[in-house]
C-alpha cells in the first residue's frame, strides 16, 4: 500500500496539480486584493457609496441577508472579468511570441544532404 501511495504521489500529474493549486491560491489572493482594494472602492465612489451587504429582510425569526448575495455576485462578476482580461492578455502575448519566432527549417539528414549534392552534380553535368 505504501509503495502504491508513493508511486501515486510521485506521478507528474499530481505534482503539477499541487503546484497549480498553490500558484492558484497565491494568484487568487492577488485578484482578491485587486478587486477588494482597488476596483470595489472605485465602484463604490461611482455608485455613491452604496453597500449591498446591509440589505436584509426579516422573515419570521430568520434574517435573510440578500445584500450579501448581491455583493458576492458583483464581486464574482468583477473577478471573472479581471481573470478574463489576464488570460486574454496572456494569450495575446503567447500569440505574439509564436508569430515573432518563425520556425527554422530542420537540418537535412545526411542522406538528404548527399542526395542534394548528387542532384546538383547531375544538373551541372547536364547543363
Amino acid at each position: 500500500m505504501w509503495k502504491e501511495f508513493r508511486d501515486f504521489i510521485n506521478r507528474g500529474n499530481v505534482i503539477d496539480l499541487a503546484v497549480a493549486v498553490i500558484i492558484g491560491g497565491a494568484f487568487g489572493a492577488i485578484i482578491a486584493s485587486l478587486v477588494d482594494d482597488i476596483i470595489m472602492p472605485i465602484i463604490g465612489v461611482l455608485l455613491g457609496g452604496v453597500d449591498f451587504t446591509s440589505l436584509s429582510i426579516q422573515v419570521g425569526d430568520a434574517m435573510i441577508n440578500y445584500g450579501n448575495f448581491i455583493q458576492a455576485t458583483v464581486i464574482f462578476v468583477i473577478i471573472a472579468f479581471v481573470l478574463f482580461l489576464v488570460v486574454r492578455g496572456y494569450n495575446r502575448m503567447q500569440k505574439a511570441e509564436a508569430e515573432a519566432e518563425p520556425e527554422a527549417p530542420p537540418e537535412p539528414s545526411p542522406e538528404e544532404a548527399l542526395l542534394t549534392e548528387i542532384r546538383d552534380i547531375l544538373k551541372s553535368q547536364s547543363g
